[in-house]
């Protein structure tokens, strides 16, 4: 023979109590749950009817617990607490990890790349933090960066090169035809040079041609390379850009790449994340998923 359990008050009546025990007030209770504030007011009286007791006083402006109320109202939320966590159990949300990286890396090459992640990989949410702001890994719970630069980038931390920086010129098609080539022209006449904050046009023209005068062309800076690379898309100059960046623009025909010459600037892009992180394995995985596909764009 086994026990069975006595009769229980009703469980909308419970959490309308609940709501009202944090609220102390049934107009919010009734706002957080959704229903009217006369349904909360008659949950309420019905569950202290069943229970014959005083739950609450009512003031003209508030609620207030009794002391019968203040014993229930904590373990009710105690039990709520645990229904809620076997439920979780049972049905697992996905893991959220937050991957912080640079505007231009997510859009020109983290974007167009997830669908195949998210699809592979469906017990990880991502949230994709991007800015060129140093995000650090305990204050803005970041579990994951990609980092532009040079190492070292701190202690206790796993580093590996994701690729090296080698920008191309590119431009639109337009652009050239109606400007000429300035690999056959030898000249920047007529053509604008779209800068963004690393300003690497210099360098680069010292080996692309180093006969041309860079006072010959005019200047549009950016503060980001995808903006640059935007607008040489629209046809309103030539653009400076790591390879993988505008690999999707170029096979698509809307950028053609200017010369041969490739810009090695010394830098790169970082896969970093504490030795002791959280979630390693989902980690890993995201590790080695960056990792191939940096391979097989190359």
């Amino acid at each position: 023979m086994t026990d069975t359990p006595g009769r229980l008050p009703s469980l909308n009546a419970l959490r309308a109590f609940e709501a009202a025990s944090r609220h102390l007030n049934f107009r919010l209770a009734a706002e957080e749950l959704g229903v009217t504030q006369g349904a909360v007011a008659q949950q309420v009286r019905g569950l202290e009817a069943e229970l014959g007791m005083k739950l609450f006083e009512r003031h003209p402006r508030t609620l207030s617990l009794t002391e019968n109320g203040r014993r229930y109202a904590g373990g009710v939320r105690r039990a709520f607490e645990m229904l809620t966590e076997v439920t979780q159990a049972l049905r697992p949300e996905p893991l959220r990890l937050t991957i912080s990286v640079t505007p231009t890396f997510a859009s020109k090459w983290l974007i167009p790349r997830l669908p195949a992640f998210l699809e592979t990989h469906p017990d990880i949410d991502l949230r994709i933090l991007a800015t060129d702001r140093l995000s650090h890994f305990h204050s803005d719970a970041v579990d994951l960066a990609v980092r532009y630069g040079r190492p070292p980038f701190g202690g206790g931390l796993v580093v590996e090169p994701l690729f090296e920086e080698v920008q191309i010129a590119v431009a639109s098609p337009g652009v050239v035809a109606d400007a000429g080539h300035p690999r056959e022209t030898d000249d920047l006449r007529g053509h604008a040079l779209l800068h963004d904050a690393h300003n690497a046009w210099p360098r680069f023209l010292e080996l692309a041609l180093p006969q041309a005068p860079l006072s010959a062309a005019k200047n549009v800076r950016f503060n980001q390379t995808a903006l640059a690379i935007d607008a040489a898309v629209a046809g309103q100059g030539l653009a400076l850009a790591h390879r993988d960046f505008v690999a999707t623009e170029i096979a698509a025909g809307r950028l053609v790449r200017l010369f041969d010459t490739e810009l090695r600037t010394g830098a790169g892009f970082y896969i970093v994340y504490p030795r002791r992180a959280r979630h390693a394995g989902q980690i890993a995985d995201v590790h080695e998923w960056l990792l191939r596909e940096a391979s097989s764009a190359r």
